[in-house]
């Protein structure tokens, strides 16, 4: 008996050497990084500085790979199904991981299938329209919506994801009705709005710089204050539509990433949220850090699992 019981444990000492030495060898090789969204957007933007500079402290290149699709979710979701658990693969995990699995099914699940690594940043999210549309204030198209049910057109970057569902709950705290034009990501909605196809672009901050030079009006931001870079334009919160969306993302990787290996990807990723060149870059993109641990992450993403699952049944989006 004291045989066998020297033996368990010597096999319990030999497992975390091993672990340990998994930890001490990682990263050998470039790790890469799942944008899941079309180049050019600001989380692509966002993501392709906080790879660059992640890389430094990681001590091995990080790779950006963009598999757009699904809400955000086609990248991420493919990786939680198919990729190794080693660290080498990693993805953004937008808000549509807790919203589009009470909307539809899916092959994966949010908290049971993804390593969470660190919390990052979040959005500033903001509707626009063309410089010579008639809509000179978001009141405008509030007023328009309602003389013209179902035909105030707006482009999104996805169904489920906050820029839909920002509209979704202005629409409902409004009393009108908008025709949403989902697509795969901000180059495509962004292209959608500067040809005429639809009336507005509900989106983060991919349209900043068509803002700032003058092709588009910023008419609203949906955050608790205004914004430094854009001081003049309205929050949906003063305007008295009570809707406030930030929408913050992190890294994650595939279920069962060894936690030696999580903790040096964790350490490494925080001194890239803190370095000074990410943090120009979150200012560029009005954006503020977020960090959160690799606990608090995989806490957060319980509870708001289950507080989305309030906002898609109140908007009528809940899955039969």
């Amino acid at each position: 008996m004291q045989h066998s019981i020297r033996r368990f444990f010597g096999f319990l000492v030999a497992c975390c050497v091993s672990l340990a030495a998994l930890a001490q060898d990682f990263p050998s090789r470039p790790v890469t990084l799942i944008v899941p969204w079309l180049p050019g957007g600001s989380t692509d933007l966002h993501l392709r500085k906080f790879a660059e500079i992640g890389g430094r402290y990681l001590g091995q290149p990080i790779i950006v790979e963009n598999r757009a699709g699904g809400g955000g979710m086609l990248g991420p979701g493919n990786m939680a199904r198919i990729a190794k658990p080693d660290g080498y693969t990693i993805a953004q995990l937008p808000m549509g991981a807790f919203r589009i699995p009470h909307m539809q099914v899916v092959e994966w699940d949010p908290l049971r299938d993804f390593t969470y690594i660190i919390g990052v940043t979040g959005y500033t999210f903001g509707i626009v329209v063309k410089s010579d549309s008639p809509f000179k204030t978001f009141r405008d198209v509030i007023e328009y919506a309602k003389a013209n049910p179902g035909k105030m057109s707006y482009a999104s970057t996805g169904i489920g994801t906050s820029p839909h569902l920002l509209m979704e709950e202005v629409g409902i705290k409004t009393g009108v009705d908008f025709l949403h034009v989902p697509f795969k990501a901000n180059a495509d909605a962004t292209q959608a709005l500067m040809g005429g196809h639809v009336m507005a672009q509900s989106d983060a901050t991919g349209w900043a710089k068509f803002v700032d030079s003058g092709a588009n009006r910023l008419l609203v931001t949906f955050g608790n204050v205004r914004t430094k870079r854009w001081p003049s334009v309205p929050t949906a919160k003063e305007l008295g539509m009570g809707v406030v969306s930030t929408s913050p993302y992190g890294i994650v990787g595939p279920r069962g990433i060894n936690g030696g290996v999580v903790k040096v990807m964790h350490d490494a990723f925080r001194k890239t949220i803190e370095d000074p060149e990410h943090m120009k870059m979150l200012d560029q993109l009005d954006q503020e850090p977020w960090y959160q641990s690799s606990e608090d992450y995989a806490k957060y993403a319980r509870e708001t699992f289950r507080g989305e699952r309030v906002l898609i049944e109140r908007l009528g989006l809940l899955s039969k």
